[in-house]
Protein backbone atom coordinates (compact mmCIF):
# COMPACT_ATOMS: atom_id res chain seq x y z
CA UNK A 1 0.00 0.00 0.00
CA UNK A 2 1.37 3.41 -0.86
CA UNK A 3 0.19 5.87 1.56
CA UNK A 4 1.01 8.99 1.00
CA UNK A 5 0.80 11.36 4.27
CA UNK A 6 0.95 15.22 3.96
CA UNK A 7 0.90 17.64 6.87
CA UNK A 8 -1.05 20.98 6.21
CA UNK A 9 -0.46 24.23 7.72
CA UNK A 10 -2.21 27.37 6.85
CA UNK A 11 -3.90 30.23 8.15
CA UNK A 12 -6.67 27.93 9.00
CA UNK A 13 -4.53 25.17 10.39
CA UNK A 14 -2.46 26.60 13.83
CA UNK A 15 -2.04 22.55 14.14
CA UNK A 16 0.07 20.68 11.93
CA UNK A 17 -1.29 19.18 12.23
CA UNK A 18 -15.83 11.46 7.15
CA UNK A 19 -25.16 6.97 -5.98
CA UNK A 20 -26.01 3.13 -5.23
CA UNK A 21 -23.69 0.80 -6.25
CA UNK A 22 -23.18 -3.28 -6.45
CA UNK A 23 -20.15 -4.38 -4.50
CA UNK A 24 -18.20 -7.22 -3.66
CA UNK A 25 -16.04 -7.70 -6.78
CA UNK A 26 -12.65 -8.12 -7.28
CA UNK A 27 -10.34 -8.96 -3.90
CA UNK A 28 -7.32 -6.17 -3.20
CA UNK A 29 -4.47 -7.18 -1.90
CA UNK A 30 -3.96 -7.11 2.49
CA UNK A 31 -2.92 -4.24 3.89
CA UNK A 32 0.23 -4.75 5.75
CA UNK A 33 -1.21 -3.54 8.99
CA UNK A 34 -4.51 -5.58 9.06
CA UNK A 35 -4.04 -8.70 7.27
CA UNK A 36 -7.93 -9.74 6.40
CA UNK A 37 -9.33 -6.33 6.34
CA UNK A 38 -9.03 -5.28 2.59
CA UNK A 39 -9.34 -8.99 0.94
CA UNK A 40 -12.90 -9.17 -0.66
CA UNK A 41 -13.64 -5.76 0.25
CA UNK A 42 -16.55 -4.01 -1.98
CA UNK A 43 -16.04 -1.74 -5.12
CA UNK A 44 -18.35 -0.07 -6.42
CA UNK A 45 -19.94 -0.66 -10.03
CA UNK A 46 -19.37 1.96 -12.18
CA UNK A 47 -22.72 2.89 -12.74
CA UNK A 48 -22.63 4.11 -8.85
CA UNK A 49 -19.99 6.99 -10.06
CA UNK A 50 -21.94 9.18 -12.66
CA UNK A 51 -20.22 12.14 -14.09
CA UNK A 52 -19.47 15.19 -13.10
CA UNK A 53 -19.82 14.04 -8.97
CA UNK A 54 -17.19 13.91 -6.13
CA UNK A 55 -17.01 9.88 -6.39
CA UNK A 56 -15.61 10.84 -10.31
CA UNK A 57 -13.38 13.37 -9.44
CA UNK A 58 -12.26 11.18 -6.05
CA UNK A 59 -11.46 8.44 -8.91
CA UNK A 60 -10.11 10.31 -11.93
CA UNK A 61 -7.36 11.79 -8.79
CA UNK A 62 -6.49 8.44 -7.69
CA UNK A 63 -6.53 9.02 -4.41
CA UNK A 64 -9.12 9.42 -1.33
CA UNK A 65 -7.75 12.65 0.90
CA UNK A 66 -8.72 12.18 4.22
CA UNK A 67 -9.04 14.28 7.10
CA UNK A 68 -7.78 11.70 10.07
CA UNK A 69 -6.27 12.11 13.02
CA UNK A 70 -2.03 10.66 12.84
CA UNK A 71 -1.87 10.33 16.95
CA UNK A 72 -4.89 8.24 18.37
CA UNK A 73 -4.04 4.84 19.18
CA UNK A 74 -6.46 2.36 18.24
CA UNK A 75 -8.24 4.91 16.22
CA UNK A 76 -5.79 6.66 13.62
CA UNK A 77 -2.09 6.27 14.41
CA UNK A 78 1.32 6.72 12.30
CA UNK A 79 3.87 4.13 12.51
CA UNK A 80 6.91 6.22 13.81
CA UNK A 81 9.25 4.07 12.34
CA UNK A 82 6.91 3.77 9.00
CA UNK A 83 5.78 6.93 8.28
CA UNK A 84 3.28 5.52 5.74
CA UNK A 85 1.50 3.24 8.22
CA UNK A 86 -1.22 4.66 9.48
CA UNK A 87 -3.60 2.37 11.64
CA UNK A 88 -6.82 1.78 13.68
CA UNK A 89 -10.62 1.71 13.20
CA UNK A 90 -11.18 5.28 11.32
CA UNK A 91 -7.66 4.40 9.41
CA UNK A 92 -8.94 1.18 8.19
CA UNK A 93 -12.45 2.67 7.32
CA UNK A 94 -10.56 5.40 5.20
CA UNK A 95 -8.91 2.57 3.47
CA UNK A 96 -12.06 0.45 2.53
CA UNK A 97 -13.65 3.33 1.32
CA UNK A 98 -10.96 4.29 -0.96
CA UNK A 99 -11.04 0.89 -1.95
CA UNK A 100 -14.89 1.07 -2.86
CA UNK A 101 -13.96 4.00 -4.62
CA UNK A 102 -10.74 3.29 -6.63
CA UNK A 103 -10.19 -0.12 -6.09
CA UNK A 104 -7.20 0.40 -3.99
CA UNK A 105 -6.26 1.73 -0.96
CA UNK A 106 -4.93 5.06 -2.07
CA UNK A 107 -5.21 7.75 0.63
CA UNK A 108 -3.17 10.56 1.57
CA UNK A 109 -4.12 12.36 5.15
CA UNK A 110 -4.72 15.90 6.08
CA UNK A 111 -3.89 15.70 10.30
CA UNK A 112 -7.02 18.40 11.38
CA UNK A 113 -7.37 19.96 14.73
CA UNK A 114 -11.13 20.12 15.91
CA UNK A 115 -11.74 23.38 14.80
CA UNK A 116 -10.73 23.02 11.71
CA UNK A 117 -12.94 20.32 10.35
CA UNK A 118 -15.35 22.09 9.01
CA UNK A 119 -13.07 24.61 6.53
CA UNK A 120 -10.86 21.35 5.31
CA UNK A 121 -14.60 20.53 3.91
CA UNK A 122 -15.71 23.44 2.95
CA UNK A 123 -12.65 24.71 0.70
CA UNK A 124 -11.96 21.03 -0.58
CA UNK A 125 -8.62 20.34 1.08
CA UNK A 126 -10.01 17.12 2.07
CA UNK A 127 -12.84 14.67 0.61
CA UNK A 128 -13.64 13.44 4.05
CA UNK A 129 -13.18 13.27 7.73
CA UNK A 130 -12.41 9.93 9.67
CA UNK A 131 -11.71 12.09 13.39
CA UNK A 132 -14.32 10.57 15.79
CA UNK A 133 -16.84 13.49 14.29
CA UNK A 134 -19.84 13.39 16.71
CA UNK A 135 -22.79 14.16 14.52
CA UNK A 136 -25.08 16.84 15.53
CA UNK A 137 -28.25 18.88 14.73
CA UNK A 138 -25.86 22.16 14.96
CA UNK A 139 -22.51 20.74 13.11
CA UNK A 140 -24.93 19.13 9.99
CA UNK A 141 -25.68 23.14 9.35
CA UNK A 142 -21.90 23.35 8.17
CA UNK A 143 -21.07 19.30 7.37
CA UNK A 144 -22.98 16.65 6.17
CA UNK A 145 -23.05 13.69 7.60
CA UNK A 146 -22.72 9.94 5.95
CA UNK A 147 -23.43 7.41 8.79
CA UNK A 148 -23.35 6.93 12.03
CA UNK A 149 -20.72 4.49 11.68
CA UNK A 150 -19.90 3.85 15.70
CA UNK A 151 -21.39 4.84 18.64
CA UNK A 152 -19.02 5.92 21.60
CA UNK A 153 -19.72 8.54 24.87
CA UNK A 154 -18.13 11.20 26.99
CA UNK A 155 -16.29 9.57 29.51
CA UNK A 156 -14.00 10.88 32.74
CA UNK A 157 -10.05 10.31 32.73
CA UNK A 158 -7.74 11.09 35.67
CA UNK A 159 -3.87 10.80 36.51
CA UNK A 160 -3.55 7.70 37.99
CA UNK A 161 -3.53 7.37 41.81
CA UNK A 162 -5.90 10.13 41.87
CA UNK A 163 -9.17 9.59 44.56
CA UNK A 164 -12.21 11.09 44.60
CA UNK A 165 -13.12 11.56 41.24
CA UNK A 166 -15.16 8.15 39.53
CA UNK A 167 -16.82 9.91 37.05
CA UNK A 168 -19.11 12.63 35.80
CA UNK A 169 -20.74 12.63 39.23
CA UNK A 170 -17.18 13.94 41.02
CA UNK A 171 -16.44 16.81 38.75
CA UNK A 172 -18.12 19.65 40.93
CA UNK A 173 -15.77 22.28 41.60
CA UNK A 174 -13.09 20.46 39.55
CA UNK A 175 -10.87 21.89 37.10
CA UNK A 176 -12.28 20.04 33.80
CA UNK A 177 -9.79 19.85 30.38
CA UNK A 178 -12.38 19.20 27.82
CA UNK A 179 -10.99 19.64 23.60
CA UNK A 180 -12.09 22.40 21.78
CA UNK A 181 -15.50 22.18 19.54
CA UNK A 182 -15.93 18.81 21.26
CA UNK A 183 -19.29 18.11 23.01
CA UNK A 184 -17.75 18.09 26.38
CA UNK A 185 -17.22 21.99 26.08
CA UNK A 186 -20.96 22.27 26.67
CA UNK A 187 -21.95 18.82 28.21
CA UNK A 188 -20.03 19.33 31.21
CA UNK A 189 -20.95 22.48 32.53
CA UNK A 190 -24.49 21.54 32.09
CA UNK A 191 -23.77 18.00 34.19
CA UNK A 192 -21.74 20.25 36.78
CA UNK A 193 -22.15 23.69 36.30
CA UNK A 194 -19.53 24.51 38.81
CA UNK A 195 -16.89 23.01 37.09
CA UNK A 196 -14.14 25.16 35.25
CA UNK A 197 -13.67 23.93 32.10
CA UNK A 198 -10.15 24.36 30.38
CA UNK A 199 -10.25 23.73 26.59
CA UNK A 200 -7.51 22.43 24.61
CA UNK A 201 -6.98 22.23 20.52
CA UNK A 202 -5.82 18.35 20.32
CA UNK A 203 -5.93 15.67 21.98
CA UNK A 204 -2.00 15.18 22.87
CA UNK A 205 -2.61 18.90 24.38
CA UNK A 206 -5.47 17.67 26.91
CA UNK A 207 -3.41 14.65 27.55
CA UNK A 208 -0.31 16.27 28.98
CA UNK A 209 -2.02 19.28 30.45
CA UNK A 210 -3.73 16.75 32.83
CA UNK A 211 -0.69 14.84 33.24
CA UNK A 212 0.71 17.82 34.54
CA UNK A 213 -1.95 18.68 36.95
CA UNK A 214 -3.15 21.65 35.14
CA UNK A 215 -6.49 19.99 35.73
CA UNK A 216 -8.73 17.20 37.92
CA UNK A 217 -10.12 15.46 35.19
CA UNK A 218 -10.21 15.24 31.36
CA UNK A 219 -13.98 14.70 29.81
CA UNK A 220 -13.09 13.25 25.55
CA UNK A 221 -15.00 10.71 24.02
CA UNK A 222 -14.38 6.90 25.44
CA UNK A 223 -12.30 5.43 22.49
CA UNK A 224 -10.27 8.12 22.91
CA UNK A 225 -9.28 8.06 26.27
CA UNK A 226 -8.83 4.40 25.95
CA UNK A 227 -6.60 4.59 23.15
CA UNK A 228 -4.43 7.25 25.70
CA UNK A 229 -5.37 5.22 28.76
CA UNK A 230 -3.65 2.04 26.97
CA UNK A 231 -0.44 4.25 25.69
CA UNK A 232 0.15 5.85 29.22
CA UNK A 233 -0.27 3.85 32.05
CA UNK A 234 -0.02 7.31 33.79
CA UNK A 235 -3.59 8.14 32.66
CA UNK A 236 -6.62 6.03 34.12
CA UNK A 237 -10.40 6.01 32.41
CA UNK A 238 -12.75 5.67 35.47
CA UNK A 239 -16.83 5.23 35.34
CA UNK A 240 -18.75 4.47 32.23
CA UNK A 241 -20.00 6.88 29.66
CA UNK A 242 -22.23 9.28 30.65
CA UNK A 243 -23.80 10.50 27.25
CA UNK A 244 -24.04 8.52 23.58
CA UNK A 245 -21.98 9.96 21.08
CA UNK A 246 -22.67 8.92 17.53
CA UNK A 247 -19.69 9.05 15.12
CA UNK A 248 -20.08 10.76 11.40
CA UNK A 249 -18.25 10.55 8.30
CA UNK A 250 -18.29 14.30 7.36
CA UNK A 251 -18.45 14.94 3.94
CA UNK A 252 -19.11 18.77 2.18
CA UNK A 253 -22.02 20.25 3.35
CA UNK A 254 -25.10 19.86 0.74
CA UNK A 255 -23.42 17.25 -1.21
CA UNK A 256 -26.19 14.13 -0.91
CA UNK A 257 -25.07 12.40 -3.94
CA UNK A 258 -21.81 11.80 -1.77
CA UNK A 259 -23.63 11.07 1.33
CA UNK A 260 -25.88 8.28 -0.47
CA UNK A 261 -22.64 6.87 -1.93
CA UNK A 262 -20.78 6.69 1.56
CA UNK A 263 -24.18 5.21 3.27
CA UNK A 264 -24.32 2.69 0.54
CA UNK A 265 -20.58 1.54 1.41
CA UNK A 266 -21.56 1.91 5.13
CA UNK A 267 -23.96 -0.75 4.72
CA UNK A 268 -21.80 -2.96 2.45
CA UNK A 269 -18.92 -3.30 4.71
CA UNK A 270 -20.82 -3.91 8.02
CA UNK A 271 -23.28 -6.46 5.86
CA UNK A 272 -19.75 -8.14 4.59
CA UNK A 273 -18.01 -8.39 7.70
CA UNK A 274 -15.22 -5.33 6.95
CA UNK A 275 -16.40 -3.15 9.66
CA UNK A 276 -16.59 -6.02 12.26
CA UNK A 277 -12.91 -6.82 10.89
CA UNK A 278 -11.35 -3.23 11.05
CA UNK A 279 -13.38 -3.21 14.79
CA UNK A 280 -11.15 -6.63 15.90
CA UNK A 281 -7.96 -5.14 14.44
CA UNK A 282 -8.22 -1.56 16.32
CA UNK A 283 -10.85 -1.52 19.38
CA UNK A 284 -11.49 -4.72 19.99
CA UNK A 285 -7.46 -5.39 20.80
CA UNK A 286 -8.85 -3.85 24.29
CA UNK A 287 -11.77 -4.53 24.51
CA UNK A 288 -13.38 -8.02 26.01
CA UNK A 289 -16.20 -8.56 23.91
CA UNK A 290 -17.67 -9.38 20.13
CA UNK A 291 -18.13 -6.44 17.86
CA UNK A 292 -21.10 -4.12 18.29
CA UNK A 293 -23.78 -3.72 16.52
CA UNK A 294 -23.18 -0.94 14.60
CA UNK A 295 -25.73 1.94 14.61
CA UNK A 296 -28.15 2.33 11.80
CA UNK A 297 -28.04 4.85 9.19
CA UNK A 298 -29.42 7.76 9.82
CA UNK A 299 -31.38 6.87 13.04
CA UNK A 300 -29.62 9.62 14.66
CA UNK A 301 -30.15 13.86 14.44
CA UNK A 302 -28.20 15.39 11.66
CA UNK A 303 -27.36 12.10 10.09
Amino acid sequence: MNLRTVLVVSGLLATALAGCGGGGGSAVPPAATSPDLLTGAPIADAAAIPPGSTMERIKKRGKLIVAEALDAPLLSQQNPTNPDEVTGFDADLAKLLAVYILGKPEVEIVPPATETREALLANGTVDVVFNTYTITPERSEQVTFAGPYFLSGLAVAVKTGTTGIKGIDDLAGKKVIVGANTPAVTEVPKRQPTAAVISFGTDPQAVTALLQGRGDAYVQDLTLLASNAKANPQLTVVGNPFTTEPYGIGLKHGDTDFKQFVNDWLKKIQDNGQWAAAWRNSLGTVVDADPPTPPAIGSVPGS
